[in-house]
């Protein structure tokens, strides 16, 4: 008995030796759930390198992720953009299934590559359901379904909207317009319905995820959920009388099934591209796109290229000019990068010509360049003199004008380096340079963005479209300039009576409300025109996030001390008119 004890407590103690020497160690993590991606594109090579940089560069495990990929009836190298990407990244993610379809390229009945045919409605639903039933047999947890012009520049789209545990959930997109990704409203017919929360929430004045009857675009589909399991876009429910388009026949779906879509606007998740209208061309599409790429290189997050992807490189010109300049401060890099890729992708070759930096000279440099204020100058608004900025700016236009002048340029084109393009530019200022050449018209210099004080009051040119006769106007963003108006102005000799170029413009064309301005230049005879509607606009104005000002910053021209600052010009703020009696500003903007 007493042997058999001690046997049985020496195996106890090795037992409990054994358990206390174990390492306990916790669970390890759960996996994330795993996601397919659905890629479907035709004609979309423009906007497909930014489009797949953007899908590389989520912050998501690759090897949780499966790509869907699917493209038909092109016109462009859209094929060959997805199966160059998919041929590197297909070792990434965890599968690729990829379903190309090189002919026919166009559908029976359609008017052309943008116009939605019944034919393609179908075929698009059917691609769809495609690649919703591939996800269900993979037991994908979610699928992404993202258009080829949809770029998700924010990282942690996929996390937060998986964060927000919602069936159906779209990232609220930015465009060039009041256009985005979602209804607030749709009627009884299965219309667009206006309702007051739209713009409140296009807008983010209301943050948060909504729901809405109707998303599109860019949506996460949670196939955990139970009531997934009955949404289809392909065939459309039995009860199903809306109109034939895909995105409407999934609503319906999501409706039927009692799956609510919701909305998200609490981040800034990327952009979508305005579509082209059914007439339009794929180059409408491209000229589209390439607007969009230059707001988001303005407001961001920016958007980039593959790097798996070969992006040809463009080919620029001058656009008809002799000479295109970019006026930048050597101090203001990132304004120069931003304004040199804008110009690139709009296909515009550019001289960058270093401004000169009032805020580098001191009253004796001032001095010896023979600049004088002119007499009786003082901003009405603040009181105050010129400011070294704003003589660093007229140098920065004067030494342009007199490189033309020294060069015998025709025409030449100056932005200074804060503007933001209108959509098509590049196309509308060709069309309207070959329409003033066809009229022959005698110009001196056409603005193509400024503010203009009393828009109503300018009248149109005949045999032009879109020029009006300039009136008194601030700003010198963006002008086209002749060798005879660059002439005149060296003729004015403007340096020994000097005032801010915006101004000096105007009283050259006789259009500025001062007159004892005006009567100390004698030959007041530019010929001086505008876009209408403008090409250009001003980045920022005052007060915006991002707004700085080297003009305004500075010190007055002739006292090193005496600081100066904006104090709520109206000039500078979006829209307004000067206040009563005051017929110039406290503020310039051109740099």
């Amino acid at each position: 008995m007493f042997r058999w004890s001690l046997a049985f407590l020496l195996a106890l103690s090795r037992t409990q030796c054994y358990f206390s020497e174990e390492n306990y160690t916790e669970e390890s993590k759960m996996q994330l759930p795993t996601v397919v991606i659905a890629i479907i594109a035709r004609n979309a090579a423009h906007s497909l390198p930014y489009y797949l940089g953007a899908l590389e560069r989520l912050k998501y495990p690759k090897d949780r992720i499966s790509i869907w990929a699917a493209t038909d009836h092109n016109i462009d190298n859209t094929t060959a953009v997805l199966r160059e990407w998919l041929t590197v990244m297909q070792q990434y993610y965890h599968y690729v299934e990829w379903r190309p379809m090189d002919k026919p390229t166009s559908y029976a009945g359609e008017l052309g590559p943008k116009h939605w045919s019944n034919g393609r409605y179908e075929y698009i639903m059917k691609l769809k359901q495609a690649a919703l039933n591939f996800a269900k047999k993979r037991w994908a947890d979610y699928i992404l379904y993202s258009d080829a012009d949809n770029i998700l520049t924010n990282p942690d789209t996929l996390n937060l909207l998986i964060a927000e545990n919602k069936s159906v959930i779209t990232p609220m997109l930015d465009s060039q317009s009041a256009y985005s990704n979602y209804w607030c409203g749709i009627t009884p017919q299965g219309y667009y319905r206006r309702t007051a929360e739209y713009f409140p929430t296009r807008n983010r004045y209301r943050t948060g995820c909504f729901p809405v009857p109707m998303v599109h675009s860019t949506m996460l589909l949670d196939l955990r959920k139970e009531g997934t399991k009955k949404l289809a876009f392909h065939p459309p429910h039995k009860d199903y009388s809306w109109p034939f388009d895909d995105i409407i026949v999934f609503a319906f779906s999501c409706r039927v099934s009692e799956v609510q879509m919701y909305l998200c606007n609490k981040e800034r998740y990327g952009y979508l591209n305005v579509p082209a209208k059914p007439h339009q061309t794929v180059e409408d599409d491209r000229i589209n796109f390439v607007h969009l790429y230059l707001e988001a290189l303005i407001d961001g997050p920016p958007m980039y290229v593959s790097r798996y992807v070969h992006v040809p490189p463009k080919q620029t010109d001058l656009m008809g000019f002799d000479e295109i300049y970019l006026i930048n401060l050597r101090r203001r890099p990132d304004r120069r990068e931003r304004m040199l890729w804008s110009l690139y992708e709009l296909e515009i070759n550019a001289k960058v010509v270093d401004a000169v930096d009032g805020a580098a000279l001191n009253s004796s440099d001032i001095k010896i360049l023979g600049v004088d204020i002119l007499p009786g100058y003082n901003d009405p608004f603040s009181g105050r003199s010129l400011t070294k900025g704003e003589v660093g700016c007229f140098l920065s236009h004067y030494y342009i004008w007199k490189e033309m002048v020294d060069m015998q340029l025709d025409k030449a084109l100056i932005f200074e380096d804060d503007v933001r393009f209108q959509g098509n530019f590049k196309r509308r200022l060709m069309q309207l340079m070959e329409e003033v050449e066809l009229a022959e018209l005698d110009w001196d210099i056409i603005y193509l963005g400024r503010k203009q004080v009393n828009p109503g009051q300018e009248e149109p040119v005949e045999n032009v479209r879109n020029l009006v006769f300039a009136g008194y106007s601030y700003w010198t963003l963006s002008y086209a300039i002749s060798l005879q108006g660059a002439q005149k102005l060296l003729n004015a000799e403007p340096l020994s009576k000097m005032l801010p170029v915006d101004e000096f413009l105007p009283i050259m064309y006789d259009k500025h409300p001062n007159e004892d301005y005006k009567s100390q230049f004698l030959n007041r005879n530019l010929q001086a025109y505008s876009t209408n509607p403008l090409l250009v606009q001003p980045c920022h104005y005052a007060g915006d996030p991002g707004w700085v000002s080297d003009t305004e910053t500075s010190t007055l021209w002739d006292n090193d001390t005496v600081r100066t600052d904006w104090r709520g010009s109206y000039k500078n703020l979006k829209g307004g008119t000067p206040p009563a009696g005051i017929q110039s500003s406290s503020y310039r903007d051109e740099l």
